[in-house]
């Protein structure tokens, strides 16, 4: 039977005594925190606006350990919600007020590179960037690059389906990884997918690749590696109108283009960038073009006097191609210290997640200007213009309540805009609890209880992350409410399912 809600603090004291006395015997003391200042740096994600203290936080150090921890909290019907390397930006890892938190970041090795077969296996834990470091011997890497891959883990890129600058040709998480490995929420061993070209039954990795820790945990992944490219050379293209821009992007793929990386950003983040790191950007230009072509020297010399000509055709106010690999990481250098370069302009800031068809940017750009006004907050954006994924950081102060609800009103309209434009609530950075209202607007009542009969068939007692990405009829019946004023409801608790 599932534990009750805590309603006061003595039976919260109570219920965590009885879950630390339970995971003292399948854990040892220093994989074990639960005082208050142990579990204070676990309370939040990347998305710092909404925090909660889980009851405890648990460290396993092997996959027996984390079996013996799943089994446990089901025996006591306690909530347990997964954490990588905690650089999640949509609240997928905020703790359950209830819950464990399950910490896999000592699960951080790499376990086999298998240069003939192309793969490597490894830890849900190894960081994104380490799996390129250790193929590069083998001239190989590992192609979905998110900005904060330097820290981000593989198991949280599996869960949240990442994609990066270059998923525009090379695709994202899910087109990269051959088979996890993890256990259930009762603690029984499972896999999904397999090394080989395809797996029988029913393409049950698709499902889990992107479900955000609601249907199992990951402990191991085995990802596809890619032949390092002989070259890659980037333009950089700047544009006096920001529709000139989009539609530059859309002519591009038009013309039968697919750039390694295709990325924009508006005056506002190329500012702040520029600021930064000193790329050389154009601080004049409304937005500017990253294009991206790599491969053999004669095919990029071939893909970059075909994009120039379309950029020229589209409107191209200047144009620039980086004559050498220093040159060419100086001009992604900004696209990839987009998040740090707006930390130092605000103090707090909401990075949305919505996608669009590639024919909108300007539209959803210039619907964003509007919305400037309308909620008296600033907004730097950046995005994948090649698959039409935004990510405008609204900027704030989270120490402002009233600036805190506005840019929760501002980050709805966004989604709520983006879906009236053909697009979707997320592309890359996942629901969690950031996106759940916004379910409502692009979800039926009948498809969401259809992924509730997925979640269910995972997980009858809805004890993995609960409260997350699948939104309620109650909650959607509230938010349809309030819909008028365009509130924001808050996470006093979350809901079980």
């Amino acid at each position: 039977m599932n534990a009750a809600l805590p309603s006061s603090a003595l039976e919260r004291a109570e219920q965590q005594a009885r879950l630390v006395r339970a995971l003292r015997e399948v854990l040892p003391a220093h994989a074990l925190l639960w005082q208050d200042e142990q579990t204070q740096p676990y309370e939040c994600d990347g998305l710092t606006a909404y925090r909660e203290r889980p009851l405890a936080v648990a460290l396993p150090e092997d996959e027996a350990q984390v079996a013996s921890v799943l089994k446990c909290c089901h025996a006591m019907g306690v909530p347990v919600v997964a954490r990588g390397a905690g650089t999640g930006l949509s609240g997928g890892a905020m703790p359950h007020a209830r819950g464990l938190t399950l910490a896999l970041a000592k699960f951080n090795r790499i376990l086999a590179v298998d240069p003939l077969a192309r793969l490597a296996r490894v830890q849900c834990g190894v960081r994104n960037l380490a799996i390129s470091e250790a193929a590069a011997p083998f001239g190989l890497y590992y192609a979905p690059d998110p900005s904060s891959q330097i820290a981000c883990t593989i198991g949280g890129n599996v869960a949240e389906n990442s994609g990066g600058v270059h998923c525009l040709k090379y695709g994202l998480t899910l087109h990269n990884v051959l088979k996890v490995r993890g256990f259930t929420v009762e603690g029984e061993p499972v896999e999904f997918g397999a090394e080989a070209l395809d797996v029988p039954g029913l393409d049950l990795l698709s499902v889990v690749v992107g479900s955000e820790g609601m249907l199992a945990i990951i402990t191991e992944v085995v990802v596809r590696l890619t032949p390092k490219p002989q070259l890659a050379r980037c333009i950089m293209a700047s544009f006096d109108d920001l529709r000139r821009a989009g539609d530059a992007v859309a002519a591009i793929i038009a013309a039968g283009i697919i750039p390694a990386g295709l990325e924009m950003m508006d005056k506002p983040m190329t500012a702040a960038v520029e600021d930064f790191v000193h790329a050389g950007y154009d601080l004049n230009a409304e937005a500017i073009l990253l294009c991206e072509s790599d491969g053999t020297p004669e095919e990029v010399a071939e893909e970059i006097d075909r994009m120039i000509a379309v950029l020229r055709a589209s409107g191209a106010t200047g144009i620039e191609v980086s004559e050498n690999e220093a040159q060419r990481l100086r001009f992604w250098s900004g696209r990839k210290n987009a998040f740090p370069a707006s930390g130092r302009i605000s103090p707090d800031y909401m990075c949305m997640d919505s996608t669009i068809p590639r024919k909108r940017l300007a539209d959803i750009l210039l619907a964003i200007q509007g919305m400037e006004q309308k909620y008296q907050l600033r907004c730097a954006n950046v995005f994948h213009a090649g698959d039409g994924n935004l990510h405008p950081l609204i900027l704030y102060d989270a120490n402002d309540p009233d600036q805190l609800h506005r840019c929760e009103q501002f980050g709805a309209d966004i989604l709520e805009t983006s879906v009236a434009m053909g697009g979707t609530v997320t592309g890359e950075h996942g629901v969690g609890v950031e996106k759940l209202n916004s379910m409502c607007v692009q979800f039926s009542p009948e498809e969401r209880e259809q992924m509730l009969a997925l979640k269910r068939a995972f997980d009858p007692n809805g004890l993995l992350n609960p409260g997350k990405v699948i939104p309620t009829l109650h909650r959607c019946a509230e938010y349809g409410r309030m819909h008028v004023q365009r509130g924001v409801l808050a996470f006093p608790e979350l809901e079980r399912f």
